[in-house]
């Protein structure tokens, strides 16, 4: 069995994206790989093949090796659900949530569940492909480390250090970070990566030998910027790059203060005709918005105070004058209801708070998290999409006697009686060309004939063809 791990000189230097080209590149190989990140944090999560919950970036990954998502990929996911608070979700399901600061009085007991998880993939596959968070070089974090150094130290695999020269500085911040480690951490780093690089590499040639000489570690090369990365589904709200397009249908999506789950936006905005934009605080829902999505949320009652906050709700209002539509997905849904109930405090200090009341329909917070893999059926359609569901609320009301979807014998989401205003909690109904053709047919008149998952296969070969070019791979597989 073979492992590798990368990490980084920091967060957002491309690891995710790398370790996918590299998963891709494996397959292509006919190696068996799968991709595996100990401790990862994010809102932005996926429901597996065993109904529990990882890190989208892992989803994705295991899309690139061709293989389903496990909860094994990804043991331990950290969600944060306010500036202090906490969720760990391990092994897929809800072990607590905790004050953050709290989180260290575990880490020495999850690491082994981690590490579990990590002995399970080796069993199964030829190749694992293990990504760290953050940047080793945080050494105030070093002890009983689950994420970069204290589990490679812990499974005793060699690790690459991904570096991003975009960024600047990427001399300093791979020298750097060697002489932070320890020196037993130095031990286990075999090399570095410069990845994101744009321009002539002559110019750049003598500090990637400054940094071999004054590390002492093996350069396994410089991989040019990958221009076609806005494909790739993002795991961070700040990694969030839609592209603008003249004269095209404008989607408005709603920047929460807990967003999770965005990527549900990510096939709506590399449609052709399509121009996405994500509304920050203190900006306006614009008079040419077509169409308005409320996306999920990790605290639905902190994101409706933020959303009155920023007077979103009458700029709602004023859109929907238009006769222009809304959807709320997931927490998106729940926020477009008149009221939302939390009286055991499970996701936020208050108890109980006034919605949008976009919706006739009321959702009250249950202790259980739902996290399940679905095959709906939308209902104006006939429509089959493939989807997940991962909310702790429950909704009824009125308006849910006119649903969004039926999902084995049961009725899910619901729509206003005017039809403009839309709420499901299926995450990912967007991925089905058919649905999403039909979708911008019916509500929009746009014509769609994009292919997602083509498009998003066509992309990760290219990707991993440029890896080949520029990276010493077979001497990291040699590892």
């Amino acid at each position: 069995m073979k492992a590798i791990m990368f990490q980084g000189t920091g967060s957002n230097v491309g690891k995710s994206i790398f370790v996918a080209g590299l998963c891709r590149l494996a397959r292509k190989k006919k190696i068996s790989v799968a991709p595996f990140k100990p401790q990862n944090m994010s809102n932005n999560s996926f429901v597996t093949i065993d109904n529990g919950e990882i890190g989208r970036s892992q989803a994705f990954q295991a899309f690139s090796c061709g293989i389903e998502p496990h909860s094994d990929m990804n043991p331990v996911l950290l969600k944060p659900q306010s500036n202090s608070m906490c969720q760990i979700i391990l092994n897929g399901k809800i072990f607590r949530t905790i004050d953050a600061i709290d989180y260290k009085l575990y880490k020495k007991e999850i690491l082994e569940v981690a590490y579990q998880s990590f002995l399970r993939l080796k069993e199964k596959y030829d190749l694992v492909l293990v990504e760290g968070a953050g940047s080793p070089a945080e050494i105030n974090l070093r002890k009983n480390d689950i994420a970069n150094m204290g589990f490679a130290t812990k499974a005793k695999i060699p690790v690459i250090i991904i570096g991003d020269i975009d960024r600047g500085g990427v001399i300093a911040q791979i020298v750097g970070t060697k002489e932070v480690l320890s020196i037993q951490d130095r031990k286990l780093v075999v090399g570095f990566i410069i990845n994101k690089f744009r321009g002539n590499y002559s110019l750049f040639k003598e500090g990637y030998d400054f940094i071999c000489k004054k590390t002492q570690w093996n350069g396994y090369g410089v991989l040019p910027y990958f221009d076609k990365c806005y494909r790739f589904p993002a795991e961070d709200s700040f990694d969030i790059k839609f592209k603008t397009k003249k004269n095209s249908f404008k989607i408005i999506c709603l920047q929460l203060s807990r967003i999770s789950n965005f990527d549900d936006l990510d096939p709506l905005a590399q449609e052709p005709g399509i121009t996405v934009q994500m509304l920050k605080r203190g900006e306006k829902i614009p008079n040419d918005a077509d169409f308005v999505i409320i996306p999920g949320s990790k605290s639905t009652i902190d994101d409706i105070i933020f959303i009155k906050e920023n007077n979103w709700d009458l700029d709602l209002k004023n859109h929907l004058k238009k006769g222009k539509p809304i959807l709320g997905i997931c927490a998106g849904f729940q926020i477009l209801g008149k009221e939302v109930n939390d009286p055991n405090n499970i996701e936020s200090k208050q108890k109980k708070i006034k919605g949008l009341g976009f919706l006739n329909v009321s959702t009250y917070m249950q202790r259980e998290k739902k996290t399940i893999k679905v095959s709906a059926c939308h209902l104006e359609s006939g429509l089959i999409f493939d989807g997940f569901e991962i909310h702790l609320g429950e909704t009824i009301g009125p308006d849910c006697k006119k649903p969004f979807s039926k999902i084995e014998g049961r009725y899910e989401g619901a729509i206003s009686k005017d039809g403009l205003v839309m709420g499901s909690y299926v995450h990912g109904m967007f991925k089905s060309n058919q649905f999403r053709s039909f979708f911008l047919k019916k509500n929009f008149g746009i014509e769609s004939n994009y292919n997602y998952d083509k498009n998003l296969d066509s992309a990760l070969d290219e990707f991993s063809n440029l890896i080949s070019k520029n990276i010493q791979v077979q001497k990291l597989l040699n590892l």
